[in-house]
C-alpha cells in the first residue's frame, strides 16, 4: 500500500486549544523557534481518535525507512491521555491529548459563512492575535510525521491551520476584558460628544 500526504493528514472535529502559540513562535527548551499548540481532544469523540490512530500508523510505516526497516519497540507516539497524565488539570479531564508544532506559521480563520455558488464554506484570516488563545475552541488540520532525534523514534504532530469555531474559557487563569468589566457602570454619554475633540 502506498502512503501519501492523505494518509498522514487529519481535520479534527472541535477541539481545544491550550499552551497556544499559533501568531508569534516560541523556543521550548532552548529548541528551534516554533509555531505549537496543544490540542484537547474529547474522548467522546470516536471519529476524530480514530482518524489520529490511523494517521499516527501509516506515519509509523513510513517511518519504517528511517528506523532500519522496523518500527521500533519503544516507538513514541503523540495522542496522550488527559486523565492519566495530567490528572490535577480539569481542562484535561475527559480528554486525550497531543502538542502539534510547525516551523511555518499556521493559516488561522474563521467561517463566515458559504459561497453560494459552490456551497463550500468561506473563511476570513484572523489577525488579532487576542481572538485564538488556550481555551478557545477550533477545527484544525494536522499532518503526523516520523522522526528520528538523538536516539528518539517516533511519530510527531504537525500543525498545518487552525479554524477558530467557538470561545471559552481562558486556560491558565487569564480572564476576557468582557468578564472583567461586564458588571461595572460606565457612563455612555461621556461617549458621545467625544468626537468634537477630533477636529
Amino acid at each position: 500500500m502506498a502512503i501519501d500526504n492523505q494518509a498522514t493528514k487529519v481535520i479534527t472535529g472541535k477541539v481545544r486549544l491550550s499552551y497556544t502559540h499559533v501568531f508569534e513562535p516560541q523556543s521550548i527548551d532552548g529548541g528551534d523557534e516554533k509555531y505549537s499548540t496543544a490540542i484537547l481532544i474529547p474522548k467522546s469523540d470516536k471519529e476524530t481518535l480514530r482518524k489520529i490512530k490511523a494517521a499516527v500508523d501509516a506515519a509509523k510505516e513510513l517511518g519504517k525507512s528511517k528506523w532500519g526497516g522496523k518500527i521500533p519497540a519503544n516507538c513514541k507516539t503523540p495522542l496522550r491521555d488527559g486523565d492519566e497524565e495530567r490528572p490535577d488539570d480539569e481542562a484535561y479531564a475527559g480528554h486525550y491529548f497531543l502538542n502539534a508544532t510547525s516551523k511555518n506559521k499556521p493559516g488561522i480563520a474563521k467561517p463566515i459563512g458559504k459561497d453560494p455558488s459552490t456551497g463550500k464554506t468561506k473563511f476570513q484570516e484572523i489577525t488579532d492575535t487576542t481572538e485564538v488563545y488556550s481555551g478557545c475552541y477550533a477545527k484544525v488540520s494536522l499532518n503526523f510525521y516520523p522522526f528520528d532525534a538523538k536516539g528518539n523514534r517516533g511519530v510527531a504532530a504537525g500543525l498545518n491551520n487552525i479554524v477558530k469555531v467557538q470561545d471559552g474559557d481562558f486556560l491558565g487563569g487569564r480572564s476576557s476584558l468582557n468578564d472583567d468589566f461586564a458588571e461595572e457602570d460606565f457612563d455612555t454619554d461621556d461617549f458621545e460628544d467625544d468626537d468634537d475633540f477630533l477636529n
